[in-house]
Protein backbone atom coordinates (compact mmCIF):
# COMPACT_ATOMS: atom_id res chain seq x y z
CA UNK A 1 0.00 0.00 0.00
CA UNK A 2 2.78 1.81 0.69
CA UNK A 3 4.40 1.57 -2.35
CA UNK A 4 1.38 2.05 -4.24
CA UNK A 5 0.66 5.68 -2.69
CA UNK A 6 4.19 6.84 -3.01
CA UNK A 7 3.78 5.85 -7.12
CA UNK A 8 0.70 7.63 -6.91
CA UNK A 9 1.34 10.89 -5.25
CA UNK A 10 5.37 11.12 -7.52
CA UNK A 11 3.18 10.22 -10.76
CA UNK A 12 0.62 13.22 -9.50
CA UNK A 13 3.51 15.41 -8.69
CA UNK A 14 5.06 14.63 -12.21
CA UNK A 15 2.13 15.82 -13.55
CA UNK A 16 1.55 19.03 -11.20
CA UNK A 17 4.79 19.86 -12.05
CA UNK A 18 4.23 19.01 -16.25
CA UNK A 19 1.10 21.43 -15.88
CA UNK A 20 2.80 23.98 -14.11
CA UNK A 21 5.98 24.00 -16.81
CA UNK A 22 3.57 24.42 -19.45
CA UNK A 23 1.21 27.15 -18.20
CA UNK A 24 4.47 29.27 -17.50
CA UNK A 25 5.83 28.52 -21.30
CA UNK A 26 2.56 29.55 -22.27
CA UNK A 27 2.68 33.00 -19.69
CA UNK A 28 6.01 33.50 -20.91
CA UNK A 29 4.93 33.80 -24.55
CA UNK A 30 1.69 35.39 -23.59
CA UNK A 31 3.86 37.95 -22.28
CA UNK A 32 6.06 38.33 -25.21
CA UNK A 33 3.87 38.77 -28.12
CA UNK A 34 1.47 41.06 -25.95
CA UNK A 35 4.92 43.30 -25.45
CA UNK A 36 4.86 43.28 -21.35
CA UNK A 37 8.14 43.89 -21.39
CA UNK A 38 8.63 46.11 -24.69
CA UNK A 39 12.65 45.77 -24.43
CA UNK A 40 12.73 41.70 -24.32
CA UNK A 41 10.06 41.60 -27.05
CA UNK A 42 11.48 43.80 -29.57
CA UNK A 43 14.91 42.00 -28.93
CA UNK A 44 13.15 38.70 -29.68
CA UNK A 45 11.06 39.97 -32.86
CA UNK A 46 14.21 41.47 -34.43
CA UNK A 47 16.03 38.31 -34.32
CA UNK A 48 13.32 36.06 -34.85
CA UNK A 49 12.62 38.57 -37.82
CA UNK A 50 16.30 38.88 -39.25
CA UNK A 51 17.02 34.79 -38.78
CA UNK A 52 13.69 34.63 -41.07
CA UNK A 53 14.77 36.93 -43.52
CA UNK A 54 18.35 35.41 -43.24
CA UNK A 55 17.12 32.24 -44.38
CA UNK A 56 15.36 33.93 -47.17
CA UNK A 57 18.12 35.05 -48.74
CA UNK A 58 20.79 32.43 -47.68
CA UNK A 59 20.70 28.89 -47.23
CA UNK A 60 19.86 26.82 -43.92
CA UNK A 61 23.93 25.84 -43.90
CA UNK A 62 25.00 29.17 -44.30
CA UNK A 63 22.78 31.43 -42.00
CA UNK A 64 23.66 28.85 -39.18
CA UNK A 65 27.31 28.58 -40.38
CA UNK A 66 27.47 32.94 -40.51
CA UNK A 67 25.32 32.81 -37.05
CA UNK A 68 28.27 30.30 -35.40
CA UNK A 69 31.11 31.93 -36.77
CA UNK A 70 30.10 35.35 -35.71
CA UNK A 71 30.08 33.70 -32.60
CA UNK A 72 32.97 32.32 -32.29
CA UNK A 73 35.14 35.05 -34.01
CA UNK A 74 32.98 37.35 -30.64
CA UNK A 75 34.31 34.82 -28.31
CA UNK A 76 38.03 34.48 -29.85
CA UNK A 77 38.33 38.05 -29.86
CA UNK A 78 37.50 38.74 -25.97
CA UNK A 79 39.50 35.87 -25.10
CA UNK A 80 42.80 37.32 -26.59
CA UNK A 81 42.21 41.16 -25.71
CA UNK A 82 41.49 39.67 -22.11
CA UNK A 83 44.62 37.40 -22.34
CA UNK A 84 46.59 41.10 -23.66
CA UNK A 85 44.89 42.66 -21.08
CA UNK A 86 45.86 40.20 -17.91
CA UNK A 87 49.43 40.35 -19.86
CA UNK A 88 50.10 43.84 -20.08
CA UNK A 89 48.26 44.28 -16.07
CA UNK A 90 50.12 41.03 -14.53
CA UNK A 91 46.39 40.01 -13.10
CA UNK A 92 45.92 36.95 -12.59
CA UNK A 93 42.23 36.83 -13.35
CA UNK A 94 42.14 33.05 -15.54
CA UNK A 95 40.13 32.55 -17.92
CA UNK A 96 37.42 35.45 -18.70
CA UNK A 97 34.57 32.15 -19.57
CA UNK A 98 35.58 30.17 -16.48
CA UNK A 99 32.18 30.79 -15.11
CA UNK A 100 30.57 29.89 -17.81
CA UNK A 101 32.27 27.03 -18.76
CA UNK A 102 31.87 25.43 -14.66
CA UNK A 103 27.98 25.98 -15.46
CA UNK A 104 25.94 22.71 -16.13
CA UNK A 105 24.41 23.13 -19.11
CA UNK A 106 23.32 19.35 -19.17
CA UNK A 107 19.45 18.78 -19.35
CA UNK A 108 18.24 17.16 -16.54
CA UNK A 109 16.07 13.94 -17.48
CA UNK A 110 13.11 15.31 -15.63
CA UNK A 111 13.00 18.24 -17.76
CA UNK A 112 13.53 16.09 -20.61
CA UNK A 113 10.66 13.56 -20.17
CA UNK A 114 8.08 16.99 -19.23
CA UNK A 115 8.77 18.16 -22.75
CA UNK A 116 8.61 14.78 -24.17
CA UNK A 117 5.38 14.12 -22.62
CA UNK A 118 3.95 17.32 -23.30
CA UNK A 119 4.91 17.21 -27.11
CA UNK A 120 4.08 13.48 -27.00
CA UNK A 121 0.26 14.37 -26.03
CA UNK A 122 0.34 17.39 -28.72
CA UNK A 123 1.19 14.85 -31.15
CA UNK A 124 -1.54 12.09 -30.44
CA UNK A 125 -4.16 14.53 -30.60
CA UNK A 126 -3.53 15.98 -33.55
CA UNK A 127 -2.69 12.37 -35.25
CA UNK A 128 -6.17 11.81 -33.64
CA UNK A 129 -7.49 14.92 -35.25
CA UNK A 130 -6.30 14.11 -38.73
CA UNK A 131 -7.79 10.81 -38.84
CA UNK A 132 -11.21 12.33 -37.43
CA UNK A 133 -10.83 14.51 -40.49
CA UNK A 134 -9.44 12.40 -43.25
CA UNK A 135 -11.51 9.50 -42.78
CA UNK A 136 -14.62 11.70 -42.97
CA UNK A 137 -16.04 11.03 -39.43
CA UNK A 138 -18.09 13.79 -39.93
CA UNK A 139 -18.72 14.99 -43.80
CA UNK A 140 -19.62 18.63 -42.43
CA UNK A 141 -15.58 19.22 -40.22
CA UNK A 142 -13.88 17.22 -43.41
CA UNK A 143 -15.62 19.69 -45.98
CA UNK A 144 -14.47 22.70 -44.07
CA UNK A 145 -10.64 21.34 -43.55
CA UNK A 146 -11.24 20.69 -47.49
CA UNK A 147 -12.38 24.93 -47.94
CA UNK A 148 -9.23 25.54 -46.31
CA UNK A 149 -6.87 23.37 -48.04
CA UNK A 150 -8.14 24.90 -50.88
CA UNK A 151 -7.07 28.01 -50.22
CA UNK A 152 -4.12 27.52 -48.98
CA UNK A 153 -3.31 26.49 -52.79
CA UNK A 154 -3.45 29.82 -53.73
CA UNK A 155 -1.68 31.09 -50.75
CA UNK A 156 0.84 28.60 -51.56
CA UNK A 157 1.02 29.77 -55.11
CA UNK A 158 1.58 33.29 -54.03
CA UNK A 159 3.91 32.88 -51.22
CA UNK A 160 6.78 30.39 -50.42
CA UNK A 161 7.53 29.21 -46.98
CA UNK A 162 10.05 31.99 -45.58
CA UNK A 163 7.69 34.64 -46.74
CA UNK A 164 4.34 33.17 -45.18
CA UNK A 165 6.88 32.66 -41.68
CA UNK A 166 8.03 36.20 -42.10
CA UNK A 167 4.34 37.29 -42.36
CA UNK A 168 3.13 34.60 -39.72
CA UNK A 169 6.22 36.16 -37.34
CA UNK A 170 5.18 39.71 -38.01
CA UNK A 171 1.43 38.89 -37.60
CA UNK A 172 2.16 37.24 -34.23
CA UNK A 173 4.00 40.20 -32.86
CA UNK A 174 1.32 42.82 -34.26
CA UNK A 175 -1.95 41.50 -33.82
CA UNK A 176 -2.04 40.57 -30.15
CA UNK A 177 -1.38 44.33 -29.22
CA UNK A 178 -3.68 45.52 -31.70
CA UNK A 179 -6.55 43.12 -30.46
CA UNK A 180 -6.25 44.04 -27.06
CA UNK A 181 -6.59 48.05 -28.10
CA UNK A 182 -9.69 47.41 -30.12
CA UNK A 183 -11.55 43.94 -28.60
CA UNK A 184 -14.78 45.11 -28.84
CA UNK A 185 -14.99 45.82 -32.40
CA UNK A 186 -13.21 43.04 -33.42
CA UNK A 187 -14.84 40.43 -31.77
CA UNK A 188 -18.03 41.34 -33.44
CA UNK A 189 -16.35 41.40 -36.81
CA UNK A 190 -15.10 37.82 -35.38
CA UNK A 191 -18.44 36.63 -34.32
CA UNK A 192 -20.29 37.74 -37.37
CA UNK A 193 -17.98 36.20 -39.62
CA UNK A 194 -18.23 33.06 -37.65
CA UNK A 195 -22.05 33.10 -38.12
CA UNK A 196 -22.21 33.52 -41.42
CA UNK A 197 -19.76 30.65 -42.27
CA UNK A 198 -21.98 27.97 -39.31
CA UNK A 199 -25.06 29.26 -41.29
CA UNK A 200 -23.73 27.82 -44.72
CA UNK A 201 -22.42 25.28 -43.48
CA UNK A 202 -25.74 24.13 -41.57
CA UNK A 203 -27.21 25.28 -44.77
CA UNK A 204 -25.15 22.57 -46.73
CA UNK A 205 -25.39 20.05 -44.40
CA UNK A 206 -29.50 20.07 -44.47
CA UNK A 207 -29.25 19.47 -48.05
CA UNK A 208 -26.70 16.16 -47.47
CA UNK A 209 -28.57 12.92 -47.00
CA UNK A 210 -29.76 11.81 -43.83
CA UNK A 211 -26.89 9.56 -43.10
CA UNK A 212 -24.67 11.99 -43.93
CA UNK A 213 -26.04 14.56 -41.30
CA UNK A 214 -24.11 15.78 -38.01
CA UNK A 215 -25.60 14.04 -36.22
CA UNK A 216 -26.21 16.56 -33.04
CA UNK A 217 -26.68 14.27 -29.95
CA UNK A 218 -23.16 12.78 -30.45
Amino acid sequence: MDTQSSQISSSQGFADGQNSAAKESKMSVNSLIHWRDPKKSGVVFGLSLLLLLSLAAFSVISVVSYLLLALLCVTITFRIYKSVIQAVQKSNEGHPFKVLIEKDVSIPPETFRKHVDTSLTHINRALKQMSRLFLVEDLVDSLKLAVVMWLLTYVGAVFNGITILILADILLFAVPPIYEKNKTQIDQYINLVHTQVNNTFAKLQEKLPGSMKRSKTE
